[in-house]
This record gives structure tokens, C-alpha cells and sequence, in this order.
């Protein structure tokens, strides 16, 4: 019964998904079930082999993959949870930080830049932080009962201007 119940999430939320290609609907939906049977643990983990480990990369690498492709059908089924419900919908927003320990910046993106101190000649040093900044905006009753994301977006800085600019 418990696989029923997770095909039928699965089924809600990827049904208003479009891929460019039906296959990559169909890995998708794989890599929901596989994710959704090992919640919070690493991809190499829940695809159990290294032949579902490289497909779910190559996925994720897809050219012809986006994150609104991804998100589409989860938005869509938060709005429909929102809808069918009585009262007042609350939508919070956060903004989050991945940082990632990376030799070039240029590989992922800058978050921030932030003080690391002096240094021997008592001049200032600043060091760079690389990651993925997301602002995210999720859909709650006034209970706090979670409906889903109502909007997601994901960006990075490619340089970092500074505070003192802004300062001034």
C-alpha cells in the first residue's frame, strides 16, 4: 500500500511536468521514486548502483532539463493544495546559501565576500565564498501546514562587488 500511496504522490506531483523528451519524464519519475524511498541521503546512496548514479548526473547535467521543467508539476500541485483549502494561505520567503569549498570561483558562482581577518602587516584580508544562493517562497495554512513551493529561484553572483561600494 505504501508504494501505492508514493506512486500516487509521484503521479500529482510530476503530472503537469513537460520534458522535451518523454524518457526524460520517465527518469524523472524514477529518480523521485529512488529519492522519495531514501529521503535526505545522497545520490549515489538511493540509486544503489553506478549505472542509476551516472543516469541521475546525466540527468541533472541535461541541456534539455531546467529547473522549471523540474518544478512545474511540484508548483502546480501547491497552487491546486492552496486552492482546495478554506482558509487563509500564508507564502513565506527565505533566502538560502550552499556554499561549496571550490580552487576557482568560476565553477560555480560567488555568494559573498567576508573578512578573514589581518594579516601579519595588520592589512585586512577578505576571502571569496563560492555556492549557489536560492530565494525560495513556500505556501502554509495559518496552522503552518506546509502545502509546497509556490515559487524557487537560483543564481549566483560572478563577481562580488564589495560593502564598500554599497557604503558610499
Amino acid at each position: 500500500m505504501r508504494s501505492l500511496e508514493a506512486e500516487c504522490w509521484i503521479d500529482r506531483e510530476s503530472g503537469e511536468c513537460e520534458f522535451k523528451d518523454a524518457r526524460l519524464g520517465d527518469r524523472f519519475r524514477k529518480l523521485l521514486t529512488q529519492i522519495g524511498s531514501a529521503m535526505g541521503q545522497s545520490i549515489p546512496l538511493v540509486c544503489q548502483d553506478w549505472a542509476n548514479t551516472k543516469a541521475a548526473y546525466r540527468f541533472f547535467s541535461n541541456d534539455r532539463v531546467s529547473e522549471t521543467d523540474i518544478l512545474a508539476g511540484h508548483f502546480q500541485s501547491t497552487l491546486d493544495r492552496a486552492a482546495g483549502g478554506d482558509g487563509l494561505v500564508l507564502v513565506l520567503h527565505d533566502t538560502t546559501e550552499f556554499s561549496y569549498q571550490r580552487q576557482k570561483s568560476e565553477a560555480i558562482g560567488i555568494t559573498k565576500s567576508v573578512n578573514s581577518g589581518r594579516d601579519k602587516a595588520a592589512c585586512l584580508r577578505s576571502h571569496t565564498i563560492c555556492g549557489i544562493l536560492m530565494h525560495s517562497s513556500l505556501a502554509v495554512t495559518v496552522e503552518g501546514v506546509p502545502l509546497g513551493l509556490a515559487a524557487v529561484k537560483f543564481w549566483t553572483r560572478k563577481k562580488f562587488k564589495g560593502t564598500g561600494r554599497l557604503k558610499r
